[in-house]
């Protein structure tokens, strides 16, 4: 017989195993049921998918008859790891394990997916961008290939029974969604649907922002148009080898290549519109992208032209000039027509390179929600002015731009070339490094609030409500000692510095000119700034700045402190994303006014050296205020770095003037201001007033630029 002691320890070791082995029950049994769950739920989805794909293919004979045919924009993607992505041709999985590490023909419209050898025998049912000669815009329903984050939560129900549509682990009804207003229903909901409203589609709830598709009329392509498209590509063919080989010699030559370049008579892009020498070869792209035996570019934004070669530097300004001219001909394919007189179509230009370098699948999300004929993808090739030819006609019209500033100020300088009557306002979607403008305007500072505002669905409702306000731009001019100009004029959105700071920007563009892939993202961009900024510290480069410049502000010298390093000249109240340095609200005295974007007015102050520029960015420090004014001249006795907004390069000995140029319209998001919304109110009253012919154009342009001043 155990001692007492003994039973109650085995009665203890009993039910600490009982415990143990109830747990490791409950825990396998959970794993089971989770597997088996989330398999099933594999199941339901890949079956409902196949319902939906076998139900629309099906009725694609009877809506061909209805819907123009459009062809698939085909693009080579790497085999996704989803499970649930199907041919849309054969129905079989897209992503057998025999096929890791291959790759699939993935629409750049619609997203649909087929096997390489599937994809020439697909239906043409791809968005229909054109439907010119219809009475009514028709649904296009398709299934939905992608997920996306883009839609609003009314969207989630089918728009006929307003049942769930999300019921796909149950078994539940397969589902479509309209290309169009993006509206979801249930297969077995459609016919029903159908019958009661004729299947129209009324673009649902961006249909101002969407430019419908009755608008747009395809023009008909001449064989001496085809011979001059082919002989073009053979000409930029040419081009890239070129373009190669002159890249891969300037990085043997470092010297006076900066000066240079500036002195010429070429036309200078944003530093991140600049293509590199890493560039997939354009020729071999143009083969692999098939879009049912044809080639992808029967659409604006097709892959073939975001991998195009960059033109070179040195090509005089009327060469460019012509083959600028020559891409707008050949890409403009479409004719915009009848636009109704409420709509106010969006143009969107994307510049893939720009900060954390999402421009791929930003344009296959904005080509969702809107018109494919509304989103371009800037290049060195194609520049904003294809798409604003394309809008020429087009009273009223919005654009949205998402790249960086140097993105933002290209934009600008095209709009403003065009000279229209009213010259559209424009919007920035944040996808460069700082984005400082964007931050004033309040659409925030990088790419992630689309995510934080609910997707691009949000940001382009903001876009739609925002209120119109004017940004003043400043010409830039530098001349050499005996006052003869050294380049072209600049214009100036942002900034424009001298020194420490201009020195910075000047290494991290010479660092991305060689080694571009180490730019992928936002966040690594900012810290190979801190990088280069802490490289810069201890440089005794600006010991005699102070003696080195000369600064004159309204025909007044001012003095420069003796222990500054650089200069800058403030047009708005942001700086290396986001760094206030006027401080308008702790301004107590009389001296200075407050600083604004479009009082015609701007704002110098000075600092000390790069870590005075870094106590600025963690908010320790303040820089010192030098004046405020109209007319700004800088004169620099030696070579200096120079940035305007973010552009940097090495000048030489010379005057710098700074005057008011003129003002361009601007969006600001006004979600939560009061105020704003009563400007984006009186914006479209004053728009509606114009098409009724009570105000000229002229007379509304006075009056948006007086309610932006007073109330923005």
């Amino acid at each position: 017989m155990l001692h007492p002691s003994w039973v109650g320890v085995s009665a203890y070791i009993s039910e600490y195993w009982s415990v143990i082995i109830a747990t490791v029950v409950f825990a396998f049994v959970g794993a089971v049921t989770i597997y088996y769950t989330v398999n099933q739920l594999n199941k339901n989805i890949s079956l409902s998918l196949i319902k939906a794909i076998k139900a629309r293919a099906k009725r694609y004979k009877k809506w061909k008859d209805k819907v123009p045919a459009a062809s698939h924009i085909w693009r080579k993607e790497v085999i996704p790891r989803s499970k649930g992505l199907k041919c849309c041709v054969c129905l079989k999985s897209v992503s057998p394990p025999q096929y890791s590490g291959g790759t699939i023909h993935q629409c750049d419209i619609c997203g649909a997916a087929a096997h390489p050898s599937c994809s020439g025998n697909a239906h043409k049912d791809c968005k229909c961008v054109s439907m010119a000669g219809l009475d009514h815009v028709l649904h296009q329903w398709a299934v939905q290939w992608i997920d996306s984050v883009d839609h609003s939560e009314e969207d989630s129900f089918c728009c006929y029974c307003d049942e769930s549509c999300n019921g796909a682990f149950l078994a539940g009804s397969p589902v479509w969604y309209c290309m169009w207003c993006q509206r979801l229903v249930h297969v077995d909901c459609h016919s029903s649907l159908a019958k009661e409203t004729g299947d129209i589609c009324d673009l649902g709830p961006l249909k101002r922002l969407i430019l419908s598709p009755l608008c747009v009329k395809e023009l008909h392509w001449t064989g001496a148009g085809i011979l001059s498209s082919i002989t073009n590509g053979a000409n930029e063919l040419a081009s890239t080898v070129r373009e190669t080989i002159r890249i891969r010699s300037k990085r043997y030559k470092k010297g006076s290549a900066s000066a240079d370049s500036d002195s010429s008579g070429a036309i200078e892009l944003p530093s991140d519109v600049e293509g590199d020498s890493q560039e997939v070869n354009s020729a071999a792209k143009r083969r692999d992208d098939q879009a049912n035996g044809e080639l992808s570019e029967v659409h604006q934004s097709s892959d073939a032209e975001k991998d195009k070669q960059h033109v070179p530097d040195n090509v005089a300004t009327t060469n460019r000039s012509q083959r600028e001219n020559s891409h707008v001909q050949n890409h403009q394919k479409y004719e915009i027509i009848n636009v109704p007189s409420d709509s106010r179509p969006l143009l969107v230009f994307i510049n893939k390179r720009s900060g954390a370098q999402s421009g791929d699948s930003l344009r296959q999300r904005l080509q969702i929600l809107l018109n494919p004929v509304q989103v371009f993808e800037l290049s060195k090739q194609q520049g904003p002015d294809v798409g604003l030819a394309l809008f020429r006609k087009v009273t009223h019209f919005r654009v949205l731009v998402c790249g960086g500033d140097g993105t933002a100020g290209w934009v600008l300088d095209a709009i403003e070339k065009q000279k229209f009557e009213t010259p559209p306002p424009v919007a920035i979607l944040p996808a460069g490094t700082g984005n400082d403008l964007a931050r004033v305007l309040c659409w925030g500072g990088g790419l992630g609030v689309i995510e934080k505002r609910g997707g691009l669905f949000s940001v382009l409702q903001d876009v739609e409500h925002a209120a119109v306000t004017v940004l003043d731009r400043w010409k830039i001019t530098i001349k050499d000692n005996q006052g003869k100009l050294m380049a072209p004029p600049k214009f100036m959105n942002n900034y424009f510095g001298v020194g420490c700071d201009a020195k910075v920007a000047l290494d991290i563009h010479n660092l991305r000119e060689e080694n571009p892939e180490w730019f992928y993202s936002q966040f690594m961009n900012k810290v190979l700034y801190a990088r280069e900024g802490a490289k810069n510290i201890m440089d005794n480069t600006f010991d005699c700045f102070p003696w080195d410049v000369k600064l004159e502000i309204d025909g007044s010298k001012i003095d420069i402190p003796q222990d500054s390093e650089g200069i800058l000249v403030a047009n708005i109240r942001s700086y290396m994303g986001g760094v206030d340095l006027w401080k308008n609200e702790d301004d107590v005295s009389d001296t200075y006014l407050p600083q604004s974007m479009h009082d015609k007015k701007l704002e110098v102050v000075s600092f000390t050296g790069m870590l005075h520029l870094g106590r600025l960015q963690v908010g320790l420090s303040r820089a010192k205020r030098l004046a405020q004014g109209h007319h700004i001249k800088v004169e620099i006795s030696t070579t200096m770095p120079i940035q305007v907004d973010g552009e940097p390069w090495s000048q030489e000995p010379g005057t710098i003037e700074v005057s008011h140029h003129s003002q361009a319209f601007m969006l600001k998001r006004v979600s939560e201001e009061p105020l704003g919304h009563a400007a984006s109110v009186m914006a479209d009253i004053l728009e509606n007033a114009e098409n009724s012919g009570i105000i000229s154009a002229s007379q509304k342009r006075t009056l948006l630029q007086e309610i932006a001043s007073r109330l923005l």
